[in-house]
């Protein structure tokens, strides 16, 4: 072994096998979801079927949120030039950052933050959120996953915490966000709804996932949707054209009931 010799513990592949964490890939496939896989490449072992539940609505509730966000619109805009979709799409992902899908790091952080401090202060969660609150509002920080430019009441928070409880995952965490959402009207004079980064970084958190890899949950989520629009962007739309963030019209489907 030379002095440049390295390890990893992620996969193995030597000639006619591949091993992910362990498990041969080819025994995996039709055995376990996307998400599921997805969850055993980052954690390191399979979910139970409560939390490769959980994971894979995280994944359907960040997959696609229509055609002003600043990842479609930079998606589109690159994919107009006659770029490449690999081009196109990671000019999405890189759009992604701390106003735009990247809230849920910063918003695992928080929840972490309270956490420890109920725990080292023995106090109650309420009076703990209360006093980091005011301590962010001095010093002008915003709390990230709360608010929403659209939504007044994000659709895709209640189903996910609503889940969570039903799967016996909402705990803490969950308890934690709810309690900001109500600490931040109560400061700030004004409700901000937990939106979905903010639901998302609760669920992470209760689900013991780092922190620096929380935003990764919504790009693995998004580029399906990003891919959708590079798409219709190359095969609708007129090259190089301006591209209004606010004038466009939906024409697809109407609303259809989900069996």
């Amino acid at each position: 072994m030379g002095e440049l010799h390295w390890k990893t513990a992620i996969t193995d592949v030597k000639p006619n096998k591949i091993c992910l964490r362990g498990y041969p890939v080819d025994q995996l496939i039709g055995k376990i979801s996307f998400a599921q896989a997805i969850y055993l490449v980052l954690k390191g072992e399979f979910p139970t079927p409560e939390v490769g539940k959980l994971v894979d609505a995280i994944f359907v509730s960040s997959v696609d949120h229509g055609a002003s966000p600043p990842s479609v619109l930079a998606a589109r805009t690159v994919a107009s030039t006659g770029a490449e979709l690999n081009s196109a799409v990671a000019a999405g992902v890189s759009a992604i950052s701390r106003y735009h899908g990247g809230a849920i790091e910063e918003g695992m952080k928080l929840f972490q933050e309270i956490a420890k401090r109920i725990e080292e202060k023995k106090a109650s969660e309420d009076e703990v959120v209360r006093e980091v609150l005011k301590e962010m509002k001095e010093k002008g920080k915003r709390a990230s996953g709360f608010g929403h430019r659209i939504h007044s009441q994000d659709p895709r928070t209640q189903k996910l915490f609503s889940l969570a409880e039903e799967l016996g995952l909402a705990a803490q965490f969950v308890r934690i966000a709810r309690a900001v959402e109500k600490g931040l009207e109560e400061i700030m004079g004004k409700r901000l709804p937990i939106n979905v980064d903010g639901a998302i970084a609760a669920l992470l958190c209760e689900l013991d996932i780092p922190p620096e890899i929380g935003n990764a949950f919504f790009i693995i989520a998004r580029v399906p949707g990003l891919v959708a629009h590079v798409h219709e962007e190359m095969t609708r739309m007129r090259p190089m054209r301006k591209i209004d963030p606010q004038d466009y019209e939906y024409d697809g489907p109407g609303e259809r009931k989900v069996e």
